[in-house]
């Protein structure tokens, strides 16, 4: 019988890779636009409430 290599385990890790670079982008463009986000949502904030 001939040898037949599995791939399962190489698609897995692949799609893990894709997964942990997605999360850094992630956290990267949190950190960088955080501030000016929380800045937004407290001007919000303060127009409903009437202030």
């Amino acid at each position: 019988m001939l040898y037949m290599p599995r791939e399962e385990g190489q698609g897995l890790v692949e799609y893990a890779l894709i997964l942990v670079l997605v999360a850094i982008v992630v956290i990267v463009i949190l950190t960088l636009l955080g501030t000016q986000v929380s800045q937004v949502f407290s001007q919000i904030a303060s127009a409903l409430s009437g202030t």
